[in-house]
């Protein structure tokens, strides 16, 4: 489904999403095609979902155009060696 039917649907909702597709530029990835999983009322429950989805799986508001997610670069200390 595209998201474009996403937001007619469910206007000013948010909504748990399966990412089906999407292309990279610079450092974000352009969501193009997503499965609904469903659509979330409360803005409470929406962060709840949000924090416990993984891989492929996100919340997001229908108010956005686009689905943008800014990609980032893990950094960080492993552990130190002396």
């Amino acid at each position: 489904m595209k998201w474009e039917e996403v937001r007619k649907l469910y206007p000013d909702q948010y909504v748990k999403l399966n990412i089906l597709d999407y292309y990279l530029e610079d450092d974000r990835k352009i969501v193009t095609d997503v499965a609904l999983i469903n659509a979330i009322e409360d803005s409470k429950l929406a962060t709840k979902e949000l924090l416990k989805s993984k891989g492929n799986t996100i919340v997001y508001h229908t108010g956005s155009d686009k689905i943008v997610i800014e990609m980032r670069t893990p950094t960080g200390l492993r552990g130190m060696r002396l």
